[in-house]
């Protein structure tokens, strides 16, 4: 018996395939099953700060990640039409981005990178192509929850051009970039 796929076929969005506004070096592809322990790990290493305080043992600590790391991603691929993207810096792997659009709407979803990629203008890098890339597809915005209490991710959100919106997301902000807005600004 075959084998599920663990992600969705690449979906040939004309927009999605473009990355001229990338640095040299910096490039997305599409996820694929092999990627799975590149991104079980980066996810594990998202949550270690907050798992340091819980008195598990290592291994509970690994099999907790790995069963939230499922049930984010069977989430996040219930809604179509989802990308999910793996960031590489010189052909290494060293973060995530996972999108969904409907109508008019780009979603961000969710963007992970490696600690040792933060702070090194990646995360500018990727919403600047995000931004191009809503453009050449013509959304109208697009969209994001960053959580509360995540200062630096809103800093960054801000800095490039998104305004917090109402939100019923609990503990989170809901954050909104507008093509016609920045175009207005510049």
């Amino acid at each position: 018996m075959a084998q599920a796929r663990v992600f969705p076929p690449p979906v040939p969005a004309a927009w999605l395939q473009w990355q001229g506004a990338l640095p040299a070096g910096l490039c997305l592809r599409f996820a694929a099953d092999p990627d799975l322990p590149f991104l079980r790990g980066l996810y594990a290493r998202s949550r270690a700060l907050e798992l340091a305080q819980a008195p598990w043992p290592d291994a509970a600590k690994r099999a907790f990640c790995d069963n939230q790391f499922e049930l984010q991603h069977r989430h996040y691929a219930s809604h179509a039409p989802a990308a999910f993207l793996v960031v590489t810096r010189d052909g290494a792997a060293i973060g995530r981005l996972t999108l969904h659009w409907a109508a008019d709407i780009l979603r961000i979803v969710d963007l992970l990178l490696d600690a040792h990629a933060r702070s090194l203008g990646i995360g500018t890098a990727l919403l600047r192509w995000l931004q191009c890339a809503a453009i050449d597809g013509g959304f109208a915005a697009v969209e994001l929850h960053v959580a509360m209490d995540n200062d630096r991710a809103c800093r960054l959100y801000r800095r490039v051009g998104f305004a917090e919106q109402p939100s019923t997301a609990a503990g989170h902000r809901r954050m909104c970039w507008r093509p016609m807005a920045a175009a207005t600004v510049s």
